[in-house]
């Protein structure tokens, strides 16, 4: 790359001495095989939108000098307990090490009074992934997990196996035209939903910030595990849906709030981190007082990527549905990335973090899939107390992804594929179903907290490749 001069960073809005002199050190050491034009590009956007860059390795220093000042706050600091309240965990033998040294961790805070740890747990940055944390007036940005609102959402249709039959090249045709796998891009069709019309994306600059990548998302999926599917679904008998015990395709998709729900977690665990000092071990999982400003904007902010995760889906269903000239009978859904108000059975009120598990009150329905390969739930919650109304959101990993990636081969995932009649449209050997928990065990730990009104096998399965 050729040096940028002064002059051309002043013309791009790079008037700041000290943004200028990190521009040129960065660019020098990080960037020097990419062309002038690219580096130009880049920086543009930095600042125009630095929130999507502050946790940059490399970038990060150059956006923060576009971030609003954040207010001067004054910072507590705080000690760990031994325990400070019940924790019930389930299929401990399901459930590794390390994970279960994180829940501990979390449960010597001392905003917590109760936690529970589902038996698709495994570790995760903060919480663990299938923990499940109460809190006394305060919210945990890390213990709602980066991916605010992800979520489970099944379509229950009235075709059958006849209808895969017929139209299986256009299933796949659909969901290869309207979906979008991967961190970044779009639909090539610009979708519409009320959610972009509301009146909190104004509430807050970071949000203001955040809508145009909110209306450019709109209707697409991350990348990891996250999918959409045709299946069928086997409804049992007494099914709280009402509806005949027999065997529907079904549209089954998980993904969350895009950018949106990422940028609000970065945002306000940083803040989170500088108002609440935690020794070393523990630093990620600082939390906000509802009582301040900050924790009522990650509250409202948090909310609104909720709902911008379940207009996601609402596209992604709709335009399926649609395209292939369906109507759903009956559809459920849920957030497993997520924090509640509620009560505890002594009337306490607390807010009960999900991350990575599934809301399961008395009478509540949720979906609890497994993998490419294998079987997801229709479930309804019992309610159980011990459990802070949780159970698992899904099989959980076996294997990182840098480990299923070295055990697996693809002509091995073909193979597996193959047996179980799934045909996968992207994907990779990360998400291979030897990466996971075997659901069946899961779902046999959790007896106790839920029941199953309905088992589903994928068919057609969209994922993203890499």
């Amino acid at each position: 790359m050729s040096i940028l001069k002064t002059k051309e960073l002043s013309k791009i809005g790079y008037i700041n001495d000290k943004a200028r002199s990190l521009v040129i050190n960065t660019m020098a050491k990080n960037f020097k095989h990419h062309t002038k034009n690219q580096i130009i590009e880049l920086l543009i956007n930095i600042k125009n939108t630095p929130e999507n860059y502050v946790e940059d390795e490399h970038l990060g220093k150059i956006a923060e000098t576009f971030m609003d000042k954040v207010k001067e706050v004054n910072f507590q600091s705080y000690h760990l307990l031994q325990q400070s309240g019940m924790l019930k965990t389930y299929g401990s033998k399901e459930i590794e090490h390390g994970a279960k040294k994180q829940m501990e961790l979390a449960m010597s805070l001392p905003v917590v009074t109760q936690g529970a740890l589902m038996p698709d747990a495994h570790s995760g940055y903060g919480l663990p992934i299938g923990g499940v944390l109460a809190t006394d007036n305060a919210v945990i940005p890390y213990a709602v997990g980066v991916d605010i609102g992800c979520r489970m959402a099944l379509s229950i249709i009235d075709e059958g196996d006849g209808f895969f039959k017929r139209y299986s090249h256009q299933m796949k045709v659909a969901l290869r035209e309207l979906t979008h796998f991967g961190m970044e891009g779009s639909l090539d069709i610009q979708p519409e939903h009320d959610i972009l019309d509301s009146p909190v994306f104004k509430e807050t600059e970071l949000l203001k910030k955040l809508h145009g990548k909110a209306f450019r998302q709109l209707g697409t999926s991350g990348s990891g595990n996250h999918f959409v599917e045709f299946g069928e679904i086997e409804l049992y008998e007494n099914n709280t849906l009402g509806l005949p015990a027999k065997k529907y395709m079904a549209l089954l998709s998980h993904s969350g709030s895009r950018g949106l729900g990422a940028n609000v977690a970065m945002y306000y665990t940083k803040i989170a981190m500088d108002v609440c000092r935690l020794p070393k071990e523990a630093k990620s999982l600082a939390w906000l007082d509802m009582n301040t400003e900050a924790g009522q904007e990650y509250w409202l902010s948090m909310n609104l990527a909720g709902d911008y995760a379940r207009a996601c889906h609402d596209v992604i269903h709709a335009s399926l549905l649609k395209s292939l000239g369906l109507q759903a009978l009956a559809k459920v859904e849920n957030h497993h990335n997520f924090a509640w108000k509620d009560q505890l059975a002594n009337g306490k009120e607390v807010i009960i973090h999900r991350k990575g598990a599934t809301p399961a009150h008395q009478g509540e329905l949720g979906i609890i899939p497994g993998s490419m390969a294998t079987a997801a739930y229709l479930v309804m919650g019992k309610g159980i107390e011990n459990s802070l109304h949780s159970a698992a959101h899904g099989a959980g990993r076996a294997m990182s992804r840098q480990k299923a990636k070295n055990n697996t081969t693809a002509s091995a995932l073909k193979k597996m594929l193959a047996t179980a009649g799934v045909t996968l449209i992207g994907g990779s050997v990360e998400e291979n179903p030897l990466a996971y928990k075997d659901i069946e065990r899961v779902m046999h730990a959790q007896r106790d907290l839920i029941e199953v009104h309905g088992k589903f096998f994928p068919k057609i399965v969209r994922m993203n490749r890499d």
